[in-house]
């Protein structure tokens, strides 16, 4: 998008390459930048905002679809994440946030090892109870940002987007949804004892301290 400001929509979320976000627009600014964005057929920007202000590092969405319109002008969307960025410099001469950004991608690939992405997708199935056709398929590109998606870890979500090579970050998102099965089995765990006696206390095999 050279020469042409990016719309903004700071959010509770890291949205991540190919990743599906349903999106509530009531604000009269984001009426306003969303309806440009689709009579244009155009990008915004999801950039992560925190207490001190936004992140530099986003992730481009496109609308895929207009799920509901009201009557006062609100919408339901769908988007999807496409291209990361930096901000580079803000503009405030609208209602909305704008940007000049510079896109960026890995500054090479290296392929994943075959064990680690074995690892990340069993996890992926695991988290979702999905079976593993259902998974995303390992030759996906940017297999990382697809099994990612599961979590909502924001700030590990942001992580990712400033890696600059898939087979580290696969890597982390191995490891990573790796603890999410820990904590989802621990946590199961705990409600079986607790129905059976009230107490969680005793589920040692999933802490540390007994």
């Amino acid at each position: 998008m050279p020469g042409r400001l990016l719309p903004l929509f700071p959010l509770d979320v890291a949205m991540l390459p190919h990743a599906r976000l349903p999106l509530h627009i009531y604000e009269e600014r984001y009426k306003e930048m969303i309806g440009e964005c689709l009579e244009t057929e155009s990008e915004f920007g999801v950039v992560l905002r925190r207490a001190e202000g936004i992140l530099r590092a986003g992730c481009t969405a496109s609308i895929v679809d207009v799920l509901k319109r009201y009557e006062d002008g609100r919408m339901d969307i769908l988007t999807a994440g496409r291209r990361r960025f930096e901000i580079e410099e803000i503009d405030e001469g609208r209602s909305f946030l704008r940007a000049e950004v510079r896109f960026y991608q890995d500054s090479e690939y290296d392929e994943p090892a075959a064990e680690t992405v074995s690892k990340a997708r069993q996890a992926y199935a695991l988290l979702t109870d999905s079976s593993e056709q259902e998974t995303p398929d390992e030759r996906a590109p940017e297999l990382s940002f697809r099994l990612a998606a599961i979590s909502d870890d924001h700030d590990f979500r942001q992580m990712l987007l400033a890696m600059l090579s898939e087979a580290e970050r696969m890597e982390k998102v191995a490891d990573h949804l790796a603890w999410l099965v820990f904590r989802k089995q621990a946590q199961r765990a705990i409600k079986r004892v607790a129905r059976s006696n009230g107490h969680g206390r005793h589920v040692v095999e999933f802490g540390e301290e007994k």
